[in-house]
């Protein structure tokens, strides 16, 4: 759609708006560019990228400022920058000095993506289908409700609440616990699960039968619920958005780990770039930079940051790439 100077000049406007705030005048997106040709050739150029919605004018008397569609083809287009040598410094002391707990991990690297990008940072930890059953116990809570507590290898529990279509007695829970624990221990949940029909005997009672299924399920399920959620830098809401009609919404957002989820858990691998509408919720000036990560044994987890579409796009893509890229080397990835 684009030729290579539309694409420069568009370029230009955008990176200059990033900068600045303020609408793009064709002599600034000239000097910007570097491009050997007149201002009115400009802006030719610009009022056709208007014609394409790329671009939009605010007001009569001033110059362009870009639109979603806009930013869109300037990310897709652009390449991430290189790292200033003292945000690169900051990064390799923080995973240098890491040697915590999982979760402690993750959090302390929420705080530090927010630090060093300078927008709210969400860290989603990895599920449990990667990590290593320890040990796996059963709980009866009366009547047909039972508690599963799972322990991983990294030392994370998680408890579900199974419901199984028989109640079982004493007897019939220690029997589900120890072929559970046949089928899971030492093992990933995904390759346990696989296990389970295996060593569940024909013979076993059907009110066992219910509860494995019925813990399998559960734990099927927490690949994908119990992969925490971190959230670091909160406190920059005010002063990127001022708006506080947009501070409120943001926050709602991050208040919602169901949205969390959806808005950025996304099955793209590496990075990603999600802009306004993409993202799905109400209007709100948005856009949301984020990467995987893998964590070994521990499985992969998603990081991101979230700020108005006026981000230094190429700057944020590199940081965000290397914490995730560092998160995953500390992490065995």
């Amino acid at each position: 759609m684009l030729d290579d100077r539309r694409s420069r000049v568009l370029e230009a406007l955008v990176e200059e708006y990033i900068a600045t705030g303020m609408p793009v005048s064709s002599q600034a997106i000239v000097e910007r560019s570097g491009l050997a040709v007149s201002s009115a050739t400009v802006r030719n150029d610009v009022a056709r990228l208007e014609a394409y919605g790329f671009v939009e004018q605010p007001h009569t008397s001033a110059g362009r400022v870009p639109t979603a569609a806009g930013y869109r083809f300037y990310v897709d287009h652009a390449s991430p920058a290189r790292l200033r040598s003292a945000t690169r410094s900051r990064i390799n002391a923080f995973f240098s000095e890491v040697h915590q707990e999982l979760s402690r991990v993750l959090k302390e690297t929420t705080g530090l993506l927010a630090e060093v990008s300078h927008f709210p940072a969400v860290v989603i930890g990895p599920g449990l289908a990667g990590e290593t059953v320890r040990a796996l116990h059963l709980v009866s809570l009366g009547g047909a409700v039972v508690l599963a507590v799972t322990v991983t290898g990294s030392g994370r529990v998680t408890q579900d609440v199974v419901r199984p279509e028989a109640v079982p007695d004493r007897s019939q829970l220690s029997d589900a616990e120890r072929l559970l624990a046949m089928a899971y221990e030492g093992r990933t949940v995904a390759d346990g699960g696989a296990q389970l029909a295996a060593v569940a005997p024909d013979a076993a009672s059907p009110q066992v039968h219910a509860l494995l299924a019925a813990v399998a399920t559960a734990l099927g399920r927490s690949d994908r619920a119990s992969n925490e959620i971190y959230v670091g830098g909160t406190s920059q809401l005010v002063e990127l958005w001022q708006d506080l009609a947009h501070v409120h919404a943001i926050l709602a957002i991050l208040e919602q780990e169901a949205t969390v989820r959806r808005i950025i858990d996304t099955e793209s691998p590496g990075t990603s770039v999600r802009l306004g509408v993409e993202i799905d919720v109400a209007d709100v000036d948005l856009a949301i930079v984020s990467s995987s990560y893998e964590a070994g044994e521990h499985g992969s987890g998603r990081l991101a940051v979230l700020g108005p579409m006026r981000m230094d796009y190429r700057r944020t893509m590199r940081i965000v790439e290397e914490v995730g890229g560092s998160l995953g080397d500390s992490l065995g990835g």
